[in-house]
């Protein structure tokens, strides 16, 4: 007797082979060995014939994509937390389900946002260039390559969920003074386990911190939530440092203050037009005033395994009739 046929899976980007080869024995899955963006007309190709999408931040999910969607795609299984790059409200009017693979990456985006933390005032990125460049390292000096003390300093972190409570707790044990800016007040416990002091006022806030870390969503409420004006609230000895979406920042403005010398410097793993590059950024970059990742946040194998097996659960649980355990509603975009 024929077996239940399996479902058309289409998987925008190369997985981590495990997932790969798990997705091959449950599904029909169809992989992108080659690892490149789909095209736009790849992408509606992709929706027109799949049972399952699962897209990357790389592919724009917008609603004049969903629209051209085949009546067979019940499911677009998100390979990421972030869902900013899928309408979550359009997908749900042509009855499709959304979901994403949260509450893996918080570890690792966390250690990779105390990273910059420490990278941008201890002059790291500057340190080790020296070694590899073309100079000869004349040794150590007394007054040579003096950065900034990060124990003692007080962090503004800006989106205290799962990432921000993370990085908090990684912060408080390198000695900084924990504030933060929420939608919501954390739980009193959570609050007191780290010594953290809550501001309703974001503008107020800023104006007192060393170190500023944006962990928050992307959202269109969280556009440019550091704009312009708010960015120049901020002390010149003050870092900032963004490991969440680039366009929470004005990067131009960040940009100009760093130039001006208004701002410190920046730590950034996330960036407005990426992969676009902002060239007065790499000019930044070059002078030592930014130390820039290349979205790497949560680039860790355990997590992108992870991950992958957040969407397969999603995926079985939806073709089986069960409610998936991450589906995101609109509400919660």
């Amino acid at each position: 007797m024929p077996g239940k046929k399996k479902p058309l899976v289409v998987i925008t980007r190369k997985l981590p082979d495990p997932v790969e080869t798990r997705m091959r024995e449950l599904f029909d899955a169809r992989l992108n060995v080659e690892d490149r963006p789909m095209t736009q007309p790849e992408l509606v190709a992709a929706v027109k014939e799949a049972d399952v999408l699962v897209p990357t931040v790389t592919d724009q999910i917008d609603a004049a994509l969903i629209a051209q969607a085949g009546d067979n795609l019940k499911l677009i299984a998100n390979f990421g937390n972030g869902v900013d790059k899928i309408d979550v409200a359009a997908a749900a009017r042509k009855g499709i389900t959304v979901t994403n693979t949260p509450n893996v990456l918080t570890e690792d985006t966390a250690d990779m946002t105390m990273a910059l933390m420490l990278a941008v005032p201890r002059r790291l990125a500057e340190g080790a260039n020296v070694l590899t460049g073309d100079k000869k390292w004349a040794g150590w000096s007394p007054t040579w390559m003096l950065g900034r003390r990060i124990w003692g300093k007080r962090l503004g972190i800006v989106g205290m969920g799962r990432i921000g409570t993370a990085v908090a707790r990684r912060a408080k044990a390198f000695g900084l003074s924990i504030h933060y800016h929420n939608r919501h007040r954390v739980l009193p416990a959570v609050e007191d386990g780290l010594e953290a002091t809550y501001w309703e006022s974001l503008d107020q806030m800023l104006a007192r911190m060393d170190i500023i870390s944006v962990n928050c969503p992307s959202t269109p409420a969280t556009f440019h939530l550091l704009s312009a004006r708010r960015l120049a609230l901020l002390q010149p000895t003050a870092y900032v440092v963004n490991t969440a979406r680039g366009d929470i920042i004005d990067e131009e403005a960040l940009v100009k203050l760093i130039q001006d010398g208004k701002i410190a410097g920046a730590g950034l793993d996330v960036y407005e037009h990426e992969p676009a590059l902002n060239a007065k950024l790499l000019k930044l970059a070059a002078r030592n005033k930014v130390v820039l990742l290349p979205h790497m946040g949560s680039a860790t194998l355990e997590g992108r395994i992870d991950m992958g097996e957040k969407v397969i659960i999603n995926i079985r649980a939806f073709v089986d009739g069960h409610r998936p355990p991450d589906r995101v509603l609109p509400l919660r975009t």
